[in-house]
């Protein structure tokens, strides 16, 4: 659900409402989805909890091993946010051990003529925590 912040979610809902609750979509022309849930079903691979030790329990993750080097998968914010001058930011806290499955992990904004700009990217998280 949100918080009293803008834009936030902890993903603490049921199942697959968590678009709806959190302002998200999934990209219909991506390769696969986004998948909300607790540590049970990445037990193998992922983190054993969420980042908030005793208060969340599910997250958002993309199970990659059965995917092709170059598949996608893509969220995107279901509102727009006003331009900002050096005062919008965003905040997430992410798991990324590295395995060969591995992709990248990139955060774009979206100009007002549907120009996609990168603003941050990630290919591993060196250590196995958020």
């Amino acid at each position: 659900y949100y918080t009293s912040i803008p834009g936030s979610c902890n993903f603490e809902t049921q199942d697959q409402e968590w678009t709806a609750v959190c302002g998200l979509t999934q990209d219909t022309a991506d390769d696969f989805d986004w998948n909300i849930s607790n540590s049970a079903a990445t037990r193998q691979a992922g983190p054993h909890t969420d980042h908030t030790p005793g208060k969340g329990l599910r997250f958002l993750y993309v199970n990659s091993s059965a995917q092709k080097e170059g598949n996608r998968a893509r969220i995107t914010t279901t509102k727009f946010f006003p331009a900002s001058l050096g005062v919008c930011r965003v905040r997430f806290w992410f798991w990324m051990f590295a395995s060969r499955q591995t992709g990248v992990l990139k955060v774009y904004t979206v100009e007002e003529h549907g120009l996609d700009i990168l603003m941050w990217s990630s290919s591993r998280n060196e250590e196995n925590k958020w």
